[in-house]
């Protein structure tokens, strides 16, 4: 679905969405955001760059951290479900991967996360589902990839709510 399309489901729905990004550093909230009236329906976002934050503000378990690291189906999950509760939305959004230029540390507990892959997950009041993404190009097209993916789960989400 497009920003456009999305934003209308949602305000038709009565529904409010939140983000928590890593891998995007804001850029699906920003994407909903860029559409007229989407203040009646997004409630915000949580940059949650850094894994300190992950556990800190959003509350992923430092054992998992530990052992997955922060590219993980779990930890996009965990960070969707907390988003809700921390801003208050139905449905929230989670990004994580790894854009480069290096690989991002964890994803395994012998072997990093490769470029271009990562997680998105939508956790909305009827479910949640979770999907594994790889990406090739530079930074921009691994974020816009994933900013693509994001807000089609997010649509598959709405439609089977």
């Amino acid at each position: 679905m497009t920003p456009e399309a999305l934003i209308a489901r949602l305000t038709g729905d009565g529904l409010t969405v939140a983000t928590a990004e890593s891998l995007t550093g804001g850029l699906v909230c920003a994407a909903l955001t860029d559409v007229p009236g989407a203040s009646a329906c997004v409630r915000g976002g949580i940059i949650a760059y850094a894994v300190a934050i992950k556990q800190e503000v959003l509350g992923v378990d430092a054992g998992l951290l530990a052992r997955r690291g922060a590219v993980d189906p779990d930890v996009a999950l965990h960070m969707a479900a907390s988003v809700r509760d921390v801003l208050g939305a139905d449905v929230g959004v989670a990004t994580t991967g790894s854009a480069g230029p290096d690989p991002a540390p964890g994803g395994s507990e012998t072997a990093p996360v490769a470029l271009g892959a990562g997680f998105v997950a939508v956790v909305g009041p009827g479910g949640s589902l979770v999907r594994g993404f790889t990406a090739r190009g530079d930074r921009a097209e691994v974020r816009a990839a994933a900013v693509s993916t994001a807000l089609d789960l997010l649509g598959q989400v709405l439609v089977a709510d």
